[in-house]
């Protein structure tokens, strides 16, 4: 739709009009007429093109055309002025006798403006695309995209966004290019200027540079600041010809409870009224851009780069989880003690995501509010050019165990009821709803993380185990076939039908953790035996039947996409709250690195001298073309109430799907 403009025009006089192309004015002529016109003629040069509304009839085309209270001349310019006032437009106005009353004459200078952005999402700047003043989701959608500049470009550790200067260019790649184009005249009439302004709530979360090209000038120079909390209006210089001029749009937050992640950035052309009177605008152009949110990989991702911790006591773990990451063909970096202070838990302090755009993506790093000994590490030893940090202040006191990040995974992608997920479903433990003093992942985090959109959460019940985490009781695994992943979860059923089917083979007597030190082995027969053990675990199958209904009606996931492993918890008594821990190393709690998996050794009964836990691990997972590796984690880590994956962290590829093709 064309810019309308409403123009004021006096008979008997000269009118000099600043016009801008691809808009379209409109003068009541009846309203501009002198007293007693009845009839009016136009007349203008080649590049002015009008029509008059009602329209006349044709015999009133070949002479003085009549007049009445509603007439109204629409016109436009089909190109940009060389000079000013090098177009004209003229009405004349008659009386009853069609005697000549008085004249009404503009003088027109058109000139060409449009601000421009990657509307198309094609990553050119497009010149004036007819959507860029809106946004719209999915894959015949509209609008450019906006980077959250939370990287760092310098050796020091600060984030790019909490400066507020461009001393390197490299950091242009994470800002959103924009192009104000412009063509006319070497000058706008006297008067007359651009102004490039947004609002004050927008201003929390960009920024606009301008480039001014400056031979031989610094960087910081060639890149001044122009729009900012401080600065919410300022001019833009007009350049006469064909002329770009260059600007950079950063974006300071990500999409938040308080933020639809939506901005929107206004150029407007000022009319001058007379001395001491402020300008009025006279064409504003816009544009709508959305800050791109933050995105989790799942496991079934290719992996990049696997971390843990390296500890006083966690040697065997150590050299083991070496081998299995060699094995593997993926990089692995180790958290030495110095840097994680006796913090282990590294799945725990952090989770890795990234950010996209049509011109750049990068990694980035969601920090955890649990701040412990790893508290410094993402900041400190994450943080670079092209690798973003973000995180969540809260109240420590509000802080818990459920806000540590073995409690946040993602799904694989999913389509549950005809909806797609193509970048899988976010997942997270809360309180039980009915309960009334129940731990919860911390507001300020579920709040981001709803914000996001584009991965849907999903909250389960995680409450009931005493670390509180939804690793502790599921995972996913790739798979060649169905949905291309299972769903791993954690079953005492399995693991009391295992133990039921061992007795009555004979084994009864075998025994679990035979051989570790420290450890009294525990029986077969004394395990069933055990009323209470039993009572514990019917307790916990009854949580995780809890979770897998919610998994299977928001994943859309039926029996099939699910294998149980042979699990068993305990419930500690020793506070005055009731909750579950693995009874041996929880088989679920499991570092996925392509097909090789990294499961906690569990020290099962033997059987022939093979254990029987990993045998029958092997049996349900290695028909999907999986490897099962098992990893001593007994002493460093499941004594601690933890397992493999709650000592490692992965960071992965990101999706090939680009969010913004979402149907939201």
């Amino acid at each position: 739709m064309a810019h309308l403009r409403t123009l004021r025009v006096d008979y008997n006089r000269t009118t000099r009009v600043l016009y801008v192309v691809g808009s379209e004015c409109t003068v009541n002529l009846d309203r501009s007429a002198p007293p007693s016109s009845k009839f009016f003629s136009v007349k203008h040069t080649a590049d002015v093109q009008y029509t008059i509304n009602p329209p006349p009839s044709e015999a009133d085309h070949l002479s003085p055309i009549p007049l009445n209270d509603n007439t109204v001349l629409l016109f436009s310019l089909k190109k940009a002025s060389e000079e000013e006032n090098d177009n004209k437009l003229s009405v004349r106005y008659y009386g009853k006798d069609k005697e000549v009353l008085g004249n009404a004459v503009l003088h027109l200078t058109a000139v060409e403006i449009s601000l421009d952005v990657d509307a198309d999402r094609d990553g050119i700047v497009e010149k004036n695309n007819p959507n860029k003043g809106c946004w719209k989701w999915g894959p015949d959608g509209h609008g450019a995209i906006i980077l959250v500049n939370c990287d760092s470009e310098r050796k020091w550790h600060k984030l790019d966004l909490e400066r507020d200067y461009i001393d390197r260019e490299s950091d242009l790649k994470d800002m959103t290019p924009m192009v104000l184009r412009t063509k006319g005249p070497a000058n706008l009439p006297e008067g007359y200027k651009l102004t490039m302004h947004i609002s004050q709530g927008d201003a929390k979360s960009i920024r606009v540079y301008r480039y001014v090209d400056e031979i031989g000038g610094s960087v910081y120079y060639k890149y001044p600041l122009l729009l900012h909390t401080a600065c919410l209006s300022d001019k833009v210089q007009y350049v006469g010809g064909t002329a770009e001029s260059k600007f950079y749009v950063e974006g300071l937050r990500f999409p938040d409870k308080d933020f639809d992640g939506l901005v929107t950035i206004n150029l407007s052309l000022l009319e001058p009224i007379g001395p001491g009177i402020p300008e009025t605008p006279i064409f504003t152009d816009k544009i709508v851009l959305r800050v791109a949110p933050w995105i989790m990989t799942p496991n079934t991702l290719r992996p990049e780069e696997v971390f843990v911790c390296s500890t006083s006591d966690n040697r065997t773990f150590l050299k083991e989880i070496k081998s299995f990451v060699a094995k593997s063909g993926h990089r692995l970096k180790i958290c030495h003690e110095y840097m994680n202070r006796g913090d282990r838990w590294m799945q725990d302090e952090m989770e890795f995501g990234y950010i996209d755009s049509p011109h750049h993506r990068f990694p980035v790093v969601l920090d955890s509010p649990r701040d412990k000994g790893l508290a410094d590490f993402p900041y400190e030893n994450l943080l670079g050019p092209d690798f973003g940090y973000v995180t969540k202040m809260a109240e420590q006191d509000e802080v818990n165990s459920l806000d540590s990040f073995g409690n946040l995974e993602v799904s694989p992608p999913v389509t549950v009821n005809g909806k797609n997920y193509p970048l899988g479903r976010i997942l997270i433990g809360v309180a039980f709803p009915t309960a009334v003093q129940g731990r919860n992942m911390t507001q300020v985090v579920q709040d981001f993380l709803w914000a996001q959109k584009v991965q849907d959460p999903i909250a389960l019940f995680s409450d009931w185990l005493l670390v509180g985490h939804i690793d502790e009781f599921m995972t996913f695994v790739p798979a060649p076939d169905k949905k291309g992943f299972r769903l791993l979860l954690a079953s005492p059923d399995a693991g009391y039908k295992l133990f039921k089917s061992l007795q009555n083979q004979g084994h009864g007597k075998a025994a679990l953790f035979d051989g570790v030190e420290g450890e009294k082995p525990i029986a077969v027969d004394d395990i069933l035996n055990d009323e209470d053990l039993q009572d514990d675990n019917n307790y916990v199958q009854s949580c995780i039947d809890w979770n897998r209904d919610v998994l299977k009606r928001e994943l859309g996931l039926d029996e099939g996409d699910i294998i149980d492993l042979p699990i068993l918890f305990k419930l500690e008594r020793e506070t005055d709250e009731v909750r579950a821990v693995a009874f041996y190393p929880d088989l679920v709690n499991m570092l996925v690195l392509g097909k090789n998996l990294g499961i906690p050794k569990p020290f099962g009964p033997k059987v022939n001298g093979r254990c029987a836990l990993e045998a029958e691990m092997r049996s349900l997972l290695e028909p999907l073309g999986l490897s099962c590796t098992f990893i001593d984690n007994f002493a460093s880590y499941h004594q601690l109430h933890g397992e493999v994956h709650c000592g490692s962290n992965v960071r992965r590829e990101p999706f090939d799907y680009k969010w913004w093709n979402l149907e939201v």
